[in-house]
């Protein structure tokens, strides 16, 4: 029997993810990657015994994970429901020390984290964030007893659009503006379409616990001023199935998925950068046929998908002959999230160190108007927040024996804005490792420091093809969410798909293998895939 086969356009998770899924559909599928390795934006970087993530780094709803691993040839799991029936119970949503599931732990072992997150404030107080009710409850009282009430309202709320946005629609692919007219009036009802910090703000009083509810979108690249109050989900998100670590970090989660995929007949081909998406005209139809790699390599295949950047994709890959839709004025268009600076650094370990957690968020004195500075100014402001990343006080391996390994992460301006970063990355790097060591983080961090290097918002477009060096693609905003965020399926062209942080439903690493099986639905009902492989697929829900 002759298989259908599909190409592939990047190894990032959502890539992988949805190559996995291709070929659980009976597609014969082959991944191109521009880079010497996988991964995409969770690349990793091995320095001097030190291994650094350099992307996503926060493990949400491990299901998801174990599904992919329990895909098999011509099985493919497209079926409905996709969250555990028990969920929606009280009482049974605090499963945080529920990690990998049995096919997950053939391939690599993932472990919770808690807390998720330690907050620090720029007063140098903290607020330890988990799923712990009792403990949540008991970190307000400490820092702003005003809000124990106002917690208790914005819980149910957060409860509400969680249950319809997340676990109802979570899945839903908004194809069609009919599709998302339809759940409109629940969002209104819900209060889901203002901003964030706007619904936060009507329950908190406390400039504190209002950083500390509606902070958590920049993990995806959203400004919480902006960003409409569906995210407040991942609120709940996180608190049903807790945060969690892959032992030898996100690479190792990239590498056992490769794994799983070559294990069903895959194939990767490494630096191998995509030149251009082939496109043949047939009748009214314009068809994508393969793609030609930058070697002149030409690869053809039934169908494409594409995991590279949205706007690269359509801008820089397919010819603007064949774009009805999504036209370079449609395209650029549409807002970026920010950037990033990214410092990687290993440092000695010392006795008596301060007690920094795994994640650690650190605020700086400002809140909305650093947010405004980045997002909208687009400028370099002299103060910053950052979220500093230890994976070493979950799995000591990343580092050499007496050593620690981290990052830190410095939301920026994308290149948008006027920064020559050849000229002020460096200088900012210091100032971040400064700020480390004189607040007491880490003392004495230069003394101590054995690497460091550094990524700035140039990487991202110049060596990841970020359009406008974007941290985590088209930014959501309300205008940018369900319908009105990037297509899984092509409008322009029969055969092409995108899928990633770019498309439906959005960032995050949960969001993209939701975006994988968004996509692989689509393509089975496009080539009527046998529907006994599909176990009976639902509908657009």
């Amino acid at each position: 029997m002759t298989h259908r086969t599909a190409i592939v356009i990047g190894a990032g998770i959502g890539g992988i993810a949805c190559a996995i899924r291709l070929q659980s559909l009976g597609f014969d599928t082959r991944i191109v990657e521009q880079l010497d390795d996988v991964g995409g934006r969770a690349y990793v970087r091995r320095e001097k015994g030190f291994t650094f993530d350099m992307g996503p780094t926060v493990l949400t709803v491990p299901h998801f994970i174990e599904e992919l691993f329990s895909l098999e040839r011509d099985r493919a799991m497209l079926t409905a429901p996709d969250f555990p029936d028990d969920v929606l119970e009280d009482g049974k949503r605090i499963l945080s020390g529920i990690s990998g599931g049995p096919n997950t732990s053939r391939y690599l072992d993932i472990v919770p984290v808690l807390p998720f997150y330690r907050i620090y404030f720029d007063d140098g107080s903290f607020f330890d964030y988990d799923a712990d009710p009792v403990n949540v409850r008991a970190q307000i009282a400490r820092l702003a007893p005003e809000d124990l009430e106002g917690y208790e309202r914005f819980h149910e709320a957060a409860r509400a659009i969680f249950k319809r946005g997340f676990l109802e629609l979570g899945y839903t692919y908004f194809g069609s503006l009919g599709s998302m007219l339809g759940v409109v009036s629940d969002l209104l009802k819900l209060g889901a379409v203002q901003p964030l910090f706007s619904l936060v703000s009507k329950y908190f009083k406390s400039d504190k616990m209002r950083q500390v509810f509606s902070f958590e979108p920049l993990l995806i690249g959203g400004n919480p001023l902006k960003v409409p109050a569906i995210y407040a989900m991942i609120h709940f998100v996180e608190k049903t199935w807790g945060v969690h670590f892959a032992m030898g970090g996100t690479g190792a989660l990239v590498e056992a998925l490769v794994r799983k995929f070559e294990e069903l007949g895959g194939t990767v081909q490494l630096a191998a950068p995509v030149a251009r998406i082939d496109v043949e005209k047939r009748g009214r139809k314009r068809v994508a046929t393969g793609v030609t790699l930058g070697s002149g390599q030409h690869l053809t295949a039934d169908l494409v998908v594409s995991n590279a950047d949205y706007a690269t994709t359509y801008l820089t890959l397919i010819d603007k002959a064949h774009r009805r839709i999504n036209r370079d004025a449609v395209v650029k268009f549409r807002k970026q999230s920010m950037s990033l600076m990214v410092i990687y650094f290993g440092y000695a370990m010392r006795d008596g160190d301060p007690d920094l957690r795994h994640h650690n968020i650190i605020l700086g004195p400002r809140y909305e108007e650093l947010l405004t500075d980045i997002f909208e100014r687009k400028i370099l402001a002299e103060d910053f927040s950052q979220y500093l990343h230890i994976p070493t006080m979950t799995d000591p391996s990343l580092a050499p024996p007496g050593h620690h390994a981290a990052y830190t992460l410095i939301p920026m301006p994308n290149t948008l804005g006027d920064i020559d970063w050849d000229a002020v990355g460096e200088g900012f790097a210091d100032t971040v490792m400064r700020f480390l060591e004189a607040r007491g983080y880490i003392p004495d961090l230069a003394e101590r420091l054995v690497y460091r290097s550094f990524v700035t918002p140039d990487y991202f477009e110049q060596t990841l093809g970020a359009y406008a060096g974007n941290g985590f693609g088209v930014e959501p905003r309300l205008t940018q969410t369900a319908f009105f965020r990037p297509h899984n399926r092509s409008e322009d062209i029969t055969g092409l798909y995108l899928v990633g942080q770019g498309t439906q439903p959005g960032g995050g690493t949960p969001s993209v293998m939701m975006s994988a099986k968004m996509t692989a639905r689509e393509i089975a009902r496009d080539f009527a895939v046998d529907r006994r492989i599909v176990e009976g697929m639902p509908g657009q829900g």
